[in-house]
């Protein structure tokens, strides 16, 4: 087999899914974002540097054999508030026309879990309806990254399709504890690395200054803050202190009501303010606000921008440019670089198996679509689950010429 495969890799970000691909043998020949210090970021650390273009459906994309990209997911994400008709959400139609377009050899999709419900599985329809409408053979499965060894209990959607053939999904590497449902999956495996184990060797954090801003740097915590942090015992959040200790806005967020008038598709999850992680468990998501919501597990102070790099996956020697507010949100962004080796890996061992014939040409169609590893649904994952296996999984069955 040749072993170079090609990569098209849209909404690049700082580059941790490309950074996995290139660990996993694959070569990105072009990424685009349209944040400059997206762009700014993948130049410091990619011999090929991205380019800074907004992406539309008359793109112009160079031969590949394989698509990815995450597209922008903050319409859909619980860790803001959801918008109805986000224009974000369309970027989405956009990366599947793209595929359906270029029609590489394979494609990977990836997206928050709030994917799987937003506009009640519209926008998931949006996203099938094209790539299987093109002849993809399609796996879709919501999947926590502590499975594949990532130190965070990260919940992401991913698909991946291959054009004519089954190209399967990786198989879980780790089992882990310390999120609901985690420990249903991966039994018998090795353990995720935890918190500690992720930290272990980096230098001493210092204090941020005027002269200081480093990504191992923390701001230095005012008196009230300091009493918040210290209170906190590992795994405890904002909720568990005294209400004396309670931040003004998380008091405010924790006795909001119903009849304050805001719908409740914009509402958010429920207010956490600050966690103390634990440090002999995988992180929590990290996020763009990780640095300023996540105490350190020993250490009264927040996470620096490198810790959460590093609960990332992200090696030592990865830069990130920007402010550090820009910095923040491209490392809570990011496909964890370990993440994208597992999903490369894999993708390039059944490339290698279609090449030598090896893999079976396939009908059309959603293969695989796991939406939940827990015992229960919410009734919107229930409602999106029921209306796209009937779509695709039942309509595949009972009109297959459809899906010719």
């Amino acid at each position: 087999m040749d072993q170079r495969v090609t990569v098209v890799d849209l909404f690049c970000g700082a580059g941790g899914l490309g950074a996995g691909l290139h660990a996993a043998g694959l070569e990105t020949i072009h990424a685009v974002d349209s944040l400059p210090a997206a762009v700014s970021s993948y130049g410091l650390n990619f011999a090929k540097p991205a380019t800074l273009q907004s992406l539309h459906w008359d793109a112009q994309l160079p031969p590949a054999d394989v698509i990815v990209g995450g597209p922008p997911c903050q319409g859909f994400s619980s860790a803001g508030q959801r918008q109805i008709g986000d224009a974000r959400n369309s970027l989405v139609a956009v990366f599947a026309h793209l595929v359906a377009r270029q029609r590489p050899s394979a494609f990977v999709f990836e997206n928050v879990e709030g994917f799987l419900t937003g506009h009640e599985g519209r926008w998931l329809m949006e996203f099938l309806d094209p790539i299987v409408h093109a002849g993809y053979c399609i796996h879709l499965r919501k999947v926590n990254a502590a499975h594949y060894g990532v130190p965070q209990h990260r919940k992401r959607v991913i698909a991946i399709g291959g054009l004519g053939w089954d190209p399967g999904f990786p198989p879980c590497t780790h089992c882990a504890v310390g999120a609901p449902g985690a420990a249903r999956v991966g039994r018998g495996l090795p353990r995720c690395p935890t918190v500690d184990d992720a930290l272990r060797g980096l230098p001493e954090a210092k204090p941020r200054s005027a002269s200081r801003s480093s990504d191992h740097s923390f701001r230095v915590p005012r008196t009230a803050d300091l009493a918040r942090y210290r209170a906190l015992a590992p795994g405890q959040t904002m909720k568990d202190l005294p209400e004396d200790l309670w931040h003004p806005t998380f008091r405010r967020r924790a006795f909001r009501r119903v009849m304050d008038g805001t719908p409740s598709e914009r509402r958010g999850g429920p207010p956490a303010g600050l966690r103390r992680l634990r440090g002999d468990q995988p992180s929590k998501a990290i996020t763009s606000g990780a640095a300023t919501e996540f105490v350190h597990p020993a250490e009264p102070r927040f996470l620096t921008l490198r810790e959460c790099a590093r609960l990332q996956t992200f090696p030592d020697s990865f830069r990130f440019a920007g402010t550090l507010a820009e910095r923040a949100l491209l490392i809570g962004n990011a496909v964890p670089p370990l993440l994208g080796e597992v999903l490369g890996r894999h993708l390039k061992k059944a490339m290698w198996a279609k090449q030598e014939g090896c893999a079976l040409r396939a009908e059309p169609g959603l293969k695989s679509f796991v939406t939940t590893t827990g015992a229960a649904m919410s009734p919107a994952l229930r409602h999106s689950t029921s209306a796209v296996e009937a779509r695709y999984l039942v309509a595949r069955q009972r009109q297959p010429s459809l899906f010719a």
